[in-house]
């Protein structure tokens, strides 16, 4: 049995979490939910009526079992330190968990994270007792530093968001992985579930995924490849995957032949 992703105490038994923007419905995007057997879906918080008073054009939430997944609110937009912290004050005080996936990209272009103002809000919302999960470049520095203020995760980008490119970052990615004291989340560039595979092999925790699923002609089932993908890439790292070789390494040893002949 694939051991349980453990996230500040708390076990999941699914390694890939789902983001929801991009859907072309929320239908489609619940079904797809339910497909992927995930435990925990991101929801930028300017896409959620927080106010309750239903309003039908920011309604996702009504589409989100609380029950079935943990609810990570994504900051998403945010500018700065500031606009995070508060954002992430607004949906507590609106009864969401006390989670935060900490998402800080001023630049509208490339979408890149702020490192300066994402490790300040950090340092803030663990001191007010918020589960914190940053979003960051895959930058192994940065990754020990928000380790050392008591963040929960860490999530490295593979590539820029919603490029489907993959892991570019997969060498710093390493470094993370190996200097790491919490759970590594790759997350943003992930668009096929062999880029799932990959990360997950190589001693990731889990994925986040949004894009490739949304995206795809048919969500539902492309919500199905990523969780059979994943479960399997976490099964064949715990296996123990054999190392890469320079050289060939027959699979029936010439002694052996040579004693039959």
């Amino acid at each position: 049995m694939i051991q349980p992703l453990i996230i500040a105490g708390r076990s999941f038994s699914s390694r890939l979490l789902l983001g929801t923007g991009k859907f072309s419905s929320n239908e489609t995007m619940r079904d797809a939910l339910e497909a992927s057997g995930c435990e925990i879906v991101t929801v930028a918080l300017r896409r959620a009526d927080l106010s309750g008073n239903k309003d039908p054009f920011a309604n996702i939430l009504d589409f989100i079992d609380p029950k079935k997944y943990l609810l990570l609110p994504n900051t998403s937009g945010a500018m700065n330190a500031e606009e995070a912290v508060r954002l992430a004050r607004l949906a507590a005080a609106a009864g969401l968990p006390q989670w935060v996936k900490l998402e800080i990209h001023p630049d509208p272009h490339y979408l890149l994270p702020d490192p300066i103002e994402t490790l300040a809000a950090a340092e803030i919302l663990v001191k007010e007792g918020f589960t914190v999960l940053p979003y960051i470049n895959a930058d192994p520095v940065l990754a020990r530093r928000l380790q050392d203020v008591g963040t929960a995760t860490v999530m490295p980008l593979g590539s820029p968001i919603g490029s489907n490119r993959g892991l570019d970052t997969r060498s710093q990615i390493e470094i993370i992985i190996k200097q790491a004291t919490v759970p590594v989340i790759v997350d943003a560039g992930i668009g096929a579930p062999s880029h799932a595979a990959e990360a997950l092999e190589m001693g990731a925790d889990a994925v986040l995924v949004n894009t490739a699923v949304a995206a795809a002609e048919d969500p539902v089932r492309m919500a199905r490849a990523f969780r059979a993908t994943v479960k399997a890439a976490r099964e064949a790292h715990e296996a123990g995957l054999p190392m890469r070789l320079d050289h060939a390494s027959a699979t029936s040893p010439l002694a052996a032949f040579l004693k039959l002949s």
